[in-house]
């Protein structure tokens, strides 16, 4: 679906958003006022807030005008509004449509006066971001870019709170980890508009902060429960590969922190091995058990799917935006053989070689920048200290499990750099929140500074 700006974007839409800019600076003002005597972290809320706002609207416009209005961006947006129109037209139709998954009776709602859903329930995870998407923009007006706004409040909300937890850990950093949570340009362009990513980059925040709260801190509130119980159920309905990678680290980031506490050396060498076993089979058993939940991503499916999906994205027809770390089958050895190479284009790629337009030029240069950092510092910590370093703390652990895991998962199964930009975004504030952490270990243990 082509959408046109100049037929659909009226003056209304261009006198709100600034409106409602206005007052989340005004709300955030008042926020950062009121916490930042006792917290100083709250000195890049603002700023943190702003930007998120920024990269919402860009990428609307880079929707509009760079590729030509066509794109997941409007066609969540004109699904929405459909619905919220039917809203106006039928109430029944409407809650039915929106709570109901019958697919047969999506073609008798709408009509001209609602206009036309591009999605419907045939695609689950498509479909649910709509359902998410449809009380927001009746508290936009209808405006896409005034729902573009409310979106980047949405996915700062996770992204802070995964801030405050990395900063719990590590006081001294948070100017590094505001960097390295809040500032990855990537995931300001990407993760702050109307699109899956914005959801999901925020639901990892909540968890990563509610499973903290809950299990590392025992702060056994319900909410935090009802926190990391309702930010697991946004991932799964959205994108459930993502909880392929949050839960094994999650499990070893609560058993590692038990470990630790062990007094005697012996018993806790003894101990370490066994609870991470037991934390693995438990991470696969939820996983198995989820099945039915996870629908394509099962566990018996989901190695099949990689390779077909692999195979699929590095097409002529892809136009050399594409990408290739070789043939593999859908065994685990198999997969394993080629973890290197996955690994370095999840996180690396695309890099300058890659570039074929100027959005792949934007990405290019963070992740040379990225790369560059990563090498300095293998090379400063030999890279033996670096994986050492890494068992020393169980949130790190977690976190470099989780990017590094994220990493294979998306350089295994994408081999676009379209999607291969969007798509891993999650790993980013983890990945880079790592470096920096280990760096700061290193200068703890070595007593020398790392400049970079």
């Amino acid at each position: 679906m082509i959408y046109n700006l100049y037929d659909n974007l009226s003056y209304f839409d261009l006198f709100i958003p600034p409106i409602y800019i206005f007052l989340i600076w005004l709300v955030c003002g008042i926020i950062k006022k009121k916490n930042i005597s006792l917290k100083p972290e709250y000195r890049y809320f603002i700023s943190g807030m702003m930007l998120k706002i920024v990269g919402a609207i860009a990428l609307g416009l880079v929707y509009f005008f760079y590729y030509d209005g066509g794109g997941d961006t409007t066609n969540y947006y004109e699904t929405a509004k459909a619905y919220l129109n039917l809203s106006f037209v039928n109430t029944s139709d409407f809650l039915d449509g929106w709570f109901g998954s019958d697919i047969e009776k999506d073609k008798y709602y709408f009509s001209d006066a609602t206009g036309y859903p591009v999605y419907n329930h045939r695609d689950k995870h498509a479909f649910f971001v709509v359902r998410l998407l449809i009380p927001l923009l009746a508290l936009s007006c209808k405006s896409y870019f005034t729902l573009a706004v409310v979106m980047a409040v949405v996915s700062f909300s996770g992204v802070w709170k995964l801030y405050q937890t990395f900063i719990a850990e590590f006081p001294p950093l948070k100017r590094e980890l505001a960097i390295a949570v809040l500032f990855v340009p990537s995931c300001i362009f990407w993760g702050s508009g109307i699109l899956k990513d914005s959801f999901t980059l925020s639901a990892v925040g909540w968890y990563t902060y509610a499973f903290y709260q809950f299990f590392i801190l025992k702060n056994r509130s319900p909410l935090n429960l009802i926190l990391i119980l309702f930010s697991a159920y946004i991932i799964v309905e959205i994108k459930p590969y993502i909880l392929f990678a949050l839960l094994p680290g999650s499990i070893f980031w609560m058993t590692r922190q038990s470990i630790t506490k062990i007094q005697n050396k012996t018993l806790r060498s003894l101990a370490g091995p066994l609870v991470i076993s037991m934390g693995a089979g438990v991470s696969y058993w939820v996983l198995d058990q989820m099945g039915d939940s996870l629908g394509m991503y099962k566990m018996d499916s989901v190695m099949e799917r990689a390779v077909i999906v692999q195979q699929d994205m590095k097409a002529d027809y892809y136009g050399g935006k594409s990408f290739d770390i070789g043939n593999f089958d859908a065994s685990a050895g198999s997969m394993l053989t080629k973890a290197p190479s996955a690994i370095f284009a999840g996180i690396f790629r695309p890099g300058i070689w890659d570039v074929k337009n100027i959005v792949m030029l934007a990405s290019a240069l963070e992740n040379t920048y990225l790369l560059i950092l990563t090498a300095f510092l293998l090379i400063k910590l030999k890279i033996v200290n670096f994986f050492g370093l890494i068992r020393i703390h169980p949130m790190l652990l977690f976190s470099m499990m989780f990017a590094l895991f994220f990493a294979f998962s998306v350089g295994l199964t994408v081999a676009n750099f379209g999607s291969l930009v969007r798509l891993r975004i999650p790993e980013l504030p983890f990945f880079v929140s790592g470096i920096f952490i280990l760096r700061y270990l290193y200068e703890l243990k070595s007593g020398k500074k790392v400049k970079f």
